[in-house]
Parts: structure tokens; C-alpha cells; sequence
């Protein structure tokens, strides 16, 4: 080349020159550069290009996440399942079945497994199929928050067939459930005669109270009497009927006779005031009769005596089955046994009633007698 330029004047020269320095000032830098930064795409610098993991070797592009994109969606977890049980603690039991009284309160308790904060149950009670109470109740947990738990009370005004329902509709936290109990409110109209479930409540309750009555199902001789001791021990006088402040009293459980003589052991308490005994082990009241007691010209003896002679059968003058705990004082069936003192001072019982309490009692057990 500069052989070639030699060749020229000097004049021509020079303007060759001036012309491959403008071209060289005209090219584009990227022909200018050379080397491994030529090509700008493969520099490291370029955000493009690679990423440095945590560890600090380079990832490929494809592997980092782009500022400010979203998520997956995480799914939800599914809403629990759960068990619930019905209880009604304060319902009465006959036949395995549960029964009421009408317009006496229940309860119907709840347990739902396992707790779940915030849930709430409808509770819906039917009598005979129409709707008599309706409530929103929350669960709330037990101490241990191991399950969840609610309770209402209900009374029903009339006799039937009572179902209770009680349902939670799904929610995110807990699925739906239902459940339902029954209960039958008894027909408190009975007479002389009667039978049926009702009936068969009331002997229970009075046997619960230890008055001895047989469970026949009927309402008897034997009830009648069994409500004649009740009533006197509760001081209400003498009298068979089954009224509803009774029936009350006796679903309440109230009414206990006093033991004036624990340490006697197994032994037989005639208490005068009430007109009544008592067939007690230690502390505990076995049965209650009642009984009629002397009248005011022969009064029965009062203390403390054994039975010193058992006589089964009748005696001539009408005993029947007779206890003797001094001379010829004994406690026995006689007919008629008021409902008030009458003897010549034994302690008469009905007829009925004397076999259980002599084969109960046996030589050398105590009878304590006291007003």
C-alpha cells in the first residue's frame, strides 16, 4: 500500500490518506471491536445471560423466577368430618326407652368430635311432627379442646312422640352432619287399673325411693300403698292418689327417711310420727312400709328390742307372719292395717307386705322404736 501511494504526487497522496482515515472514523463499533467481547449477547455482564445460585455456580436462565410473577395457587385443605352423639341425661329410662313427663324441662347435650372453632348447630324439637322449639346453638369446646359440645332445654306441652334434630351445615372448616333423638312424653291420665309405660315410671321411682312395692305394671293395691308411705314421709298426710305435685316430687327424687340407728347394722326402725317402717343395713334404707301402730289406749312400746321369735303363717287372732321383739309386741301383717294407729300396740302392716318384711328380718336383729 505504501509502495502504491509512493507512485502518486504528493498531493494525491495525502488525499489518500485523509480518505481511508474517514472511513475508518465511519464503521459501526461493533466492526471495530474484536476479541470475546465483541459479541454483546454473550457478555456476563448481560442480565440475560447466566444467574448465580446461592452455592455460587452459574444457572442457566431458564431456572430463575422472574420479579413480580405469581404463584401457584395452594389448595385448600379439605373441611374436617365429624362425629356427633345425642345425650339426655335427665330423661327417665323404661323398657331401655327414654321418656318425659309433659311440661317437665330436659335437656338435650351434645358432643361433637373433633372441636372446630366457630361452628354453630340448628336444633329443631317436634312434637308429634310439629315444631315446638327451634335454637342456634355454638359448640364450645371442652377443656381440653378435644371435642366440641352444646346444650339446650326443653319442655313439651302435651304428651307424644318428641324428635329433636339438630343439624350443621357445611363450612370451609367442618363438613355437614345431622343427627336425632327421640323421647316419649308420658300420658300422666291413669286410674285404678291403669298399666302402660307411665305406670310403670311411677314403680320405679317410688322402688328408687325404697318404698317396697312389686313391679306389676298396673297401677295396684301395691302402688296405692307404696303412695300412702310417700306421702306420709313427706308429711302430706294419708292418701293413695297420684296427683301432679306427687309425680313431681317422686321424678325429683325427694324424699328419704332418716336412720336414727346406723350402728344397729341390719335391723327394722319403727318411726310412729310418720306411721311408717323402715328396714335399714347399717346406714342404708333396704324398704319402707307403712304401717299402723298402736292406738292411744294400748300404745305400742317404744325403745330399743330384738327379735327374739319368728311365727310363720296365721295366728289365731289374725297375725300373719309374725316378728316378736318383746312379750307379745311384734311387727305383722294384719287385715285391716289403717292408716292410722289401731293396734292393740304391735306394728301392723297389710297383708301384702308382711312376707317380705319377715323373711328379711332374723332372731337376734334389732327394731328400734321411737316417735
Amino acid at each position: 500500500m505504501v509502495y502504491v501511494l509512493f507512485m502518486f504526487p504528493r498531493w494525491a497522496r495525502s488525499l489518500a490518506i485523509a480518505a481511508v482515515v474517514g472511513l475508518a472514523a465511519w464503521a459501526p463499533a461493533g466492526a471495530r471491536g474484536a476479541g470475546p467481547t465483541a459479541n454483546p449477547e454473550a457478555s456476563a455482564t448481560s442480565p440475560q445471560a447466566s444467574a448465580t445460585s446461592p452455592s455460587g455456580t452459574t444457572a442457566p436462565a431458564a431456572s430463575r423466577t422472574t420479579p413480580g410473577a405469581t404463584p401457584s395457587p395452594t389448595k385448600p385443605a379439605a373441611p374436617v368430618t365429624a362425629r356427633v352423639t345425642l345425650y339426655l341425661p335427665d330423661a327417665f329410662f323404661v323398657d331401655r326407652q327414654p321418656v318425659t313427663v309433659p311440661r317437665r324441662v330436659f335437656h338435650i347435650f351434645g358432643v361433637v368430635r373433633p372441636y372446630v372453632a366457630d361452628q354453630w348447630v340448628k336444633l329443631r324439637a317436634f312434637l308429634r311432627g310439629r315444631l315446638i322449639k327451634t335454637d342456634e346453638l355454638r359448640l364450645k369446646p371442652s377443656p381440653d379442646h378435644a371435642y366440641g359440645r352444646f346444650r339446650e332445654a326443653i319442655a313439651s306441652p302435651g304428651a307424644g312422640e318428641i324428635t329433636v334434630s339438630v343439624l350443621h351445615g357445611a363450612t370451609l372448616q367442618l363438613a355437614r352432619f345431622d343427627a336425632r333423638r327421640s323421647l316419649a312424653a308420658l300420658d300422666e291420665q291413669i286410674g285404678f287399673g291403669s298399666t302402660g309405660r307411665f305406670v310403670q315410671l311411677i314403680q320405679q321411682r317410688l322402688a328408687a325411693l325404697r318404698f317396697y312395692i312389686p313391679q306389676t305394671g298396673v297401677l295396684d293395691q301395691g302402688t296405692g300403698l307404696a303412695l300412702d308411705a310417700y306421702h306420709r314421709l313427706l308429711h302430706w298426710g294419708t292418701y293413695q292418689n297420684l296427683d301432679g305435685r306427687t309425680v313431681s316430687y317422686l321424678l325429683n327424687g325427694w324424699g328419704a327417711f332418716k336412720v336414727h340407728f346406723p350402728g344397729h347394722g341390719r335391723h327394722a326402725e319403727g318411726n310412729l310420727s310418720l306411721q311408717l317402717l323402715a328396714l335399714v343395713d347399717g346406714s342404708r334404707v333396704y324398704r319402707i312400709y307403712p304401717i299402723s301402730s298402736g292406738k292411744p289406749s294400748t300404745p305400742t312400746i317404744l325403745g330399743d328390742f330384738q327379735v327374739y321369735s319368728q311365727v310363720p303363717g296365721y295366728l289365731p287372732d289374725g297375725m300373719y307372719y309374725s316378728n316378736f321383739f318383746i312379750r307379745g309386741y311384734a311387727i305383722h301383717g294384719y287385715d285391716p292395717a289403717p292408716d292410722y294407729p289401731a293396734s292393740h300396740g304391735c306394728m301392723r302392716l297389710p297383708i301384702v307386705d308382711a312376707t317380705s318384711v319377715y323373711y328379711w328380718l332374723a332372731i337376734g336383729d334389732w327394731v328400734d322404736v321411737y316417735n
